[in-house]
């Protein structure tokens, strides 16, 4: 629901490690893009960020997760490359399905809220 005066109720999912972030969805965007491209430099073009921001941020996740989620695979006569790990494609459908619920349950609480928002906080 979009109330007259454009006061939404919105959120932003991710997934926590003990304290610290994991996975939300700008870092899934890059892992889809990484899968897709097959190269962490076309993924940080395709997602607007940095090839050194996508280095990190790959780095973090493999670290972060129990199995690396990317595969690196380095130059060479052929070239390099990168991949999801079959672990990596699954915690991306999983992101995925998360996310879609957790859209849901706002919507609805948007929804069951009506113009409730708009006279609290406007």
């Amino acid at each position: 629901m979009n109330t007259d005066n454009g006061v939404r109720l919105t959120s932003n999912l991710w997934l926590n490690h003990a304290e610290d972030k994991f996975l939300g969805s700008d870092r899934v965007n890059l892992l889809e893009k990484i899968d897709e491209l097959g190269s962490i430099s076309k993924a940080a073009r395709a997602v607007g960020i940095s090839y050194k921001t996508a280095w990190e941020t790959v780095n973090l996740v493999n670290n972060m997760a129990r199995k690396p989620l990317v595969d690196r695979l380095t130059g060479g006569k052929g070239g390099g490359g990168t991949t999801l790990t079959v672990e990596g494609k699954k915690v991306v459908t999983w992101f995925k399905i998360i996310q879609e619920d957790h859209n849901k349950f706002m919507e609805n609480l948007e929804d069951r809220l009506g113009d409730t928002i708009e006279r609290l906080f406007v």
